[in-house]
């Protein structure tokens, strides 16, 4: 079997186990991941923090950007341009949200473009040296390939629940590893 078709059973497989999460336990699940955030996420006041904001059964990161905003971050959130493209536009307070792409919402192009310095991606897969599979679009991969061209290096923190973990990853000496990952279970960092 090809890598890709590896990581599409596992990117099923892990979803599928996301989803059967009741919907309560996500909620407090996605609480005890951003009391955990909040707690190692360390960053200067000012620092472009991206987030995102929950489609499906996703980790719920309000709570979490609502405290790291609090903390003086500058929040940011992924907008889909095209098949090919995601921008990280400013989410400030009362900003009216847009509908998107996928089930997706998000600031207007009103909003101003920021290059983040810190991260927390969203993801269906994760293994313990901190390779990832995402949905199979490749809008992150391509997102944070444009920030390194400008020289920008932000830290990336994987955003899962504990069961989207798997043995191993398949992966390309191009992948770009995650710094670090974020779930109920806590936080790791790798490398």
């Amino acid at each position: 079997m090809t890598r890709g078709g590896d990581k599409a059973i596992l990117r099923r497989e892990r979803l599928a186990a996301r989803d059967a999460i009741p919907a309560d336990e996500r909620i407090e699940k996605s609480l005890t991941i951003a009391t955990e955030g909040l707690a190692v996420i360390s960053f200067e006041p000012g620092t472009v923090i991206s987030g995102f904001l929950p489609i499906r059964s996703e980790v719920d990161l309000r709570p979490l950007m609502a405290m790291l905003r609090d903390r003086g971050a500058r929040l940011c959130v992924p907008v889909i341009l095209d098949k090919q493209t995601i921008v990280f536009r400013e989410l400030v307070r009362g900003a009216e949200l847009v509908a998107g792409t996928f089930g997706t919402v998000g600031p207007g192009p009103e909003a101003d473009e920021l290059d983040p310095q810190i991260m927390l991606v969203p993801l269906a897969a994760f293994d313990a040296q901190g390779h990832r599979i995402g949905y199979g679009g490749g809008y992150y991969d391509r997102a944070i390939h444009r920030l390194h061209q400008k020289g920008a290096r932000p830290m990336l923190i994987g955003i899962a629940f504990d069961c989207q973990e798997v043995a191993s990853v398949p992966h390309e000496p191009h992948d770009v590893r995650l710094d670090a990952v974020l779930t109920e279970g806590g936080h790791r960092r790798f490398g």
